[in-house]
C-alpha cells in the first residue's frame, strides 16, 4: 500500500501531514500527486470526501518551496466558486504549509479591501480567491497575474457554469501560457469537460470510481409527499422534515438541510426554531461575518441544524455530519451528488433523505439517470399522516360557514339576507293571508277600555311585523323573477338617497333665476328707464 513518504513530497510537508494524523493517501491523492510533481496538467474527478483538496495542495506547496514571491505578483492561484470553499482551502494550506515560509492571501467578498491590499503588497506565494473579488483587485491596479506558475480551479464544473465562464476566460488570459493547471471536481458533464480542454495542455485525466456516483457509505431514502392541494406542499414538507428529524432522534447528531431558494432557507430555519429545534440559516445574501460565524458554530456543535442553499453543497469538509436532508429536490442533478456528499465522508456512515412532491418527477428522473441507479424509496415517519383527507371533507364545510356568516349578519339587519329568507320559508303560508281581513273580523266592541292605551303600541308592532312579512314576500317574488333584481337595487339606491344630508330635492328660487340679459329685455329695460327719466324731468319742471 502506498504511503505519503512514497510520493516524493517535501519533508516539511510530510511532517505536517503526519501531525495532522494522515498516513495513507486516498486513491485520488496517490494517483494525482505524482503527475502534479512532474509538472503536468491534471484533470481530477473523484467523489466528495475523498481528499481532493490535499491532492493539489500538497504538490503545490512542494513545488513552491523554492523561490520567493514579489510584491503584487502571486506565484500560484486557487479559484473557488464560493467564499466558504475558498476559506476552507486556505485552512488546508495553513495546516500543510506550517513548517514552510510560504505566505498566502485570501481574497473573498464581504471583507474590506484594505487588509487584502496589504497582503498583496507584501507579496504572497499562494493566492486563494473567488473570481469576482480577484477581478476587482486586478481592475483597481492592485494585482498582477503574469507571475502565476500554478493555477488550480476547484469545483471546476460549477466554475465553468455559464455564469463563470467569462470571468474564468479573462483570468486565464491574464496568466502566463506556461503555467501548470489543475482542474478538480466530483462531477464533470461532457460539455463542461470539452471546455476544460481549452484551458489544459496535455492533461492527465484521473477518474477515481465512476464520475457522478454517490458514496456507498451513504444510506439514501426518497420520501414522497402527496399534498391535497398545491398550496399546501410547502407546509406539508416542513411537517415531514420535522417528523424525520424527530424519528432519527439521537442518531441525528447534526444535519444539513438544503433548499433551492434563499428565501426558503430563511422560512425553513425560522419554522424549525419555532418548533424547538436548534437551526441557523446560511446563504449568499447574508453578511460574510454571519456566514463564517454560523459555519464555526456548526463545526463546534453549538448549531445542530444548518439550513443552507447550494452555497454549502460544494467542497465544504465537515467530517462529522450525520444526516443530510434535501428539503427541495435539486434542479441540477449534479447538485444532488454534492449535497449528499456532505455526509458519509472519510469512510464514515451517513444518511441522506430527499423530500419530493409530484411536481419533482422530472428532476428525480434526471438525478437517477446521472447516478445510473434509482433512489431507494422510503416511507413516511411512524405515526405521521398528511392532512389530505381532512382537507377534502372540510372544504365544503368551510364554504357553508362562509355562506352562513352573511346570513347571520343579514338577520341582524332586518332579515334581508338570502339565508334568512330560506329559514323564514314556513312563514309564507301565514304571510299569504291578508292581515286586514283578520282585523276586520274582530269587532271594535270586543276591545276592553283597559286595553285602549296599549292598543296603539300593539298596533305599531303588528304593523312592523306585517311590513317585514310583506318585505319577505316581495323578496321571494324577486328571487323567482330575476328581472326584478335591478328594481330592487334601484330601491336600495333610493333609500340611500333619502338619507343624503344636504339640499336634497329642494332647490332654492334664486338658483332657478336667470341672470342672462336678452336683447328684447334690454330694449324694454332701456325704454322703461327713459320713461322714468322723462317723468322725473316733468315733475321737476312743474315744481319749478
Amino acid at each position: 500500500m502506498t504511503s505519503f513518504s512514497d510520493l516524493a513530497l517535501d519533508p516539511r510537508v510530510l511532517k505536517a501531514v503526519s501531525e495532522a494524523g494522515y498516513e495513507t493517501p486516498t486513491p485520488i491523492q496517490a494517483q494525482a500527486i505524482p503527475h502534479a510533481l512532474e509538472g503536468r496538467d491534471v484533470l481530477g474527478i473523484a467523489q466528495t470526501g475523498t481528499g481532493k483538496t490535499a491532492s493539489f495542495t500538497l504538490p503545490m506547496i512542494t513545488l513552491l518551496s523554492k523561490g520567493r514571491a514579489r510584491a503584487r505578483m502571486p506565484r500560484s492561484l486557487v479559484l473557488a466558486p464560493t467564499r466558504e470553499l475558498a476559506a476552507q482551502v486556505a485552512e488546508n494550506f495553513d495546516i500543510y504549509a506550517k513548517h514552510t515560509k510560504l505566505t498566502k492571501a485570501l481574497l473573498i467578498g464581504g471583507v474590506a479591501f484594505g487588509e487584502q491590499d496589504k497582503l498583496i503588497d507584501r507579496g504572497v506565494d499562494v493566492l486563494i480567491a473567488t473570481p469576482g473579488r480577484l477581478l476587482d483587485h486586478f481592475e483597481r491596479g492592485k494585482l498582477l497575474l503574469n507571475g502565476v506558475q500554478i493555477m488550480v480551479v476547484d469545483e471546476a464544473d460549477r466554475m465553468l457554469d455559464m455564469g463563470f465562464i467569462p470571468d474564468i476566460e479573462k483570468i486565464f488570459s491574464l496568466t502566463p501560457f506556461t503555467r501548470q493547471t489543475f482542474f478538480y471536481s466530483a462531477t464533470m458533464a461532457p460539455e463542461i469537460e470539452r471546455i476544460t480542454n481549452t484551458f489544459l495542455s496535455s492533461a492527465v485525466k484521473i477518474e477515481v470510481a465512476r464520475q457522478s456516483t454517490t458514496s456507498e457509505t451513504i444510506e439514501q431514502a426518497l420520501i414522497e409527499v402527496k399534498p391535497a392541494r398545491k398550496d399546501r406542499s410547502f407546509a406539508d414538507k416542513r411537517s415531514v422534515l420535522r417528523a424525520l428529524i424527530r424519528q432519527e432522534g439521537e442518531a441525528c447528531t447534526n444535519a444539513i438541510i438544503f433548499c433551492n431558494r434563499k428565501m426558503d432557507v430563511d422560512v425553513v430555519a425560522k419554522s424549525l426554531k419555532q418548533h424547538g429545534f436548534n437551526a441557523s440559516p446560511i446563504h449568499g445574501d447574508l453578511d460574510q461575518s454571519v456566514r463564517t460565524r454560523t459555519l464555526d458554530g456548526f463545526r463546534d456543535g453549538s448549531v445542530h441544524l444548518l439550513v443552507a442553499s447550494d452555497v454549502a453543497a460544494r467542497g465544504l469538509d465537515i467530517p462529522a455530519v450525520s444526516h443530510v436532508f434535501n428539503f427541495d429536490v435539486p434542479s441540477h442533478p449534479e447538485d444532488y451528488v454534492h449535497r449528499i456528499g456532505r455526509t458519509g465522508r472519510a469512510g464514515r456512515k451517513g444518511k441522506a433523505y430527499t423530500i419530493s412532491v409530484p411536481s419533482d418527477a422530472k428532476y428525480l428522473a434526471a438525478i437517477e439517470a446521472l447516478v445510473k441507479q434509482p433512489i431507494p424509496r422510503g416511507t413516511l415517519p411512524d405515526g405521521f399522516e398528511t392532512d389530505a383527507e381532512p382537507k377534502v371533507t372540510t372544504k365544503p364545510e368551510r364554504r357553508n360557514e362562509d355562506e352562513a356568516g352573511p346570513a347571520k349578519r343579514s338577520r341582524t339587519r332586518g332579515g334581508r339576507g338570502r339565508s334568512a329568507r330560506n329559514e323564514d320559508a314556513p312563514v309564507k303560508a301565514e304571510a299569504e293571508t291578508p292581515v286586514e281581513t283578520v282585523a276586520d273580523e274582530t269587532p271594535e266592541a270586543t276591545v276592553s277600555p283597559a286595553k285602549e292605551t296599549a292598543a296603539p303600541v300593539e298596533d305599531r308592532r303588528e304593523e312592523r311585523r306585517d311590513d317585514r312579512k310583506d318585505d319577505r314576500r316581495d323578496d321571494r317574488k324577486d328571487d323567482r323573477r330575476s328581472g326584478r333584481r335591478d328594481d330592487r337595487r334601484d330601491d336600495r339606491r333610493d333609500r340611500r338617497d333619502d338619507r343624503v344630508v344636504g339640499m336634497g330635492d329642494h332647490m332654492p328660487d334664486f338658483l332657478m333665476r336667470s341672470f342672462r340679459i336678452d336683447a328684447a329685455s334690454a330694449d324694454d329695460s332701456s325704454d322703461s328707464a327713459s320713461e322714468a327719466s322723462e317723468s322725473e324731468d316733468t315733475g321737476t319742471a312743474q315744481e319749478a
